[in-house]
């Protein structure tokens, strides 16, 4: 009975000489370095590996870092009742939230504001940490959860969406205005920066150093 071969020597597009259009996913001729190239089915750019992925990715990954501090610590909309204003960060509004009895909404938008961002803050830092140790450990679990960060981007707005249910929900009481406030504007930055984080960083670079590529 024939031994199963290695996982190094299995057959790859970037060996066979061939480069897959993230667009369309066809397999076309890997473009010369430096060369532009354009896929043949659906004219997008084609590149056996996004150009400068890493640092792009690094970029944007580290901006959400800076801001998400501000996001979290700053108030996100002020409560004007009365003619005096009360401020509220994103956490503060879950703890009221808690206080009226809304255990439901509370955990959704402590879900969906707080655990979600940070999470595909700590995933993307981890995946990037492993591209650049080169590290071949995991490889299918580090994939999975690229596609979980990815997935879970195409639904990025929502955070902004549930703090904009938090102002809606104040505006049912009875004389009361909302003013919003910086943090919503670092916010919306974190959510923005993430998930254009998620589209630059290529993982196929996870899978480099198993093929012993550079």
């Amino acid at each position: 009975m024939n031994a199963r071969a290695p996982e190094t020597a299995v057959m790859t597009a970037r060996r066979a000489g061939l480069a897959a259009c993230r667009a369309c996913h066809h397999l076309a001729p890997q473009p010369a370095a430096g060369t532009p190239a354009r896929c043949p089915r659906c004219g997008a750019a084609l590149h056996s590996r996004m150009p400068d992925s890493l640092a792009q990715t690094w970029a944007l990954l580290l901006s959400a870092w800076l801001l998400i501090i501000p996001a979290n610590a700053l108030p996100v909309m002020s409560v004007i009742m009365f003619g005096r204003g009360q401020p509220d960060t994103i956490l503060s509004g879950v703890v009221e939230l808690l206080h009226a009895g809304q255990w439901p909404l509370a955990a959704l938008v402590f879900f969906a504001s707080i655990l979600i961002p940070g999470a595909k803050l700590l995933a993307l830092t981890w995946l990037l940490i492993a591209v650049q140790r080169r590290s071949i450990r995991n490889l299918r679990a580090r994939t999975l959860m690229y596609r979980i960060v990815e997935a879970v981007g195409r639904w990025s707005m929502i955070d902004v969406f549930m703090v904009s249910i938090l102002a809606a929900l104040v505006r049912l009481q009875a004389l009361a205005t909302i003013e919003p406030g910086p943090g919503a504007v670092c916010f919306a930055a974190v959510v923005v920066l993430t998930m254009f984080a998620a589209l630059r960083f290529d993982p196929r670079l996870l899978w480099d150093a198993l093929d012993g590529d550079d």
